[in-house]
């Protein structure tokens, strides 16, 4: 298993995207966060223009969607040929049937949850799902401080992954950089979202071939 490295475009340039991809051409997908001002306390693009990313990159998109009536709103996403859509837990009705519906679209689905909900009640669903996303910040805002309590979720949710042998990736998204990176992986995850820790750099390209190293030596740790 290597790890993947999906740079968060919530810290790049929102008129320059199709630069900034351009800068992060060795990433593994990008990550899209979806926020409607309701959900949480943030605003930034919705489908036209998630649908827009898709034709100026080549790269997959991660599209994770901080928003509510998720239920109606994330099979779109799928539609406009988003690779992997990935919903709030805490936003759905029902996350098993949306997976199970962006699963027909042609999706991969993935299920998030936020830091103050319990890993457990969606443990013995994990199944339904091609990604978990353990969220180690509130989301709503890039550039925060990983929430070191969130990590024993991720530690829980390996622990099932591997003990049933299930086809799920394991993504943490909120404060991952170069000083944390080796040891979250070592803890279980394989998909780690960084927004500053790639845009800040000079050298973006550099900056994820090293996060990918150094979540590589995490994961060999683990086995």
């Amino acid at each position: 298993m290597s790890a993947r490295i999906n740079p968060s475009i919530l810290s790049a340039d929102f008129v320059n995207f199709e630069r900034d991809f351009g800068s992060i051409a060795n990433c593994d997908l990008i990550h899209v966060d979806v926020m409607d001002n309701n959900f949480v306390p943030n605003l930034t693009f919705g489908l036209p223009m998630v649908a827009r990313m898709q034709q100026v990159t080549p790269k997959p998109l991660d599209v994770h969607l901080m928003i509510s009536n998720v239920d109606k709103w994330a099979p779109g996403y799928a539609e406009a040929g988003a690779y992997s859509v990935t919903f709030h837990a805490e936003a759905s009705e029902n996350p098993v049937a949306l997976a199970r519906n962006l699963r027909a679209i042609g999706a991969r689905a993935g299920v998030a949850i936020k830091p103050g909900t319990d890993v457990e009640q969606y443990l013995d669903v994990l199944q339904e799902f091609d990604q978990l996303l353990v969220m180690t910040v509130e989301p709503g805002f890039g550039g925060q401080s990983l929430i070191e309590a969130t990590l024993e979720k991720v530690a829980k949710a390996r622990r099932k992954i591997d003990a049933e042998k299930l086809d799920v990736w394991l993504q943490v998204d909120g404060g991952i950089d170069e000083t944390n990176i080796e040891r979250v992986a070592s803890l279980g995850a394989d998909t780690f979202v960084a927004g500053s820790a790639v845009f800040k750099a000079d050298d973006r390209a550099k900056q994820i071939e090293n996060l990918r190293d150094l979540a590589n030596a995490g994961i060999r740790h683990r086995h």
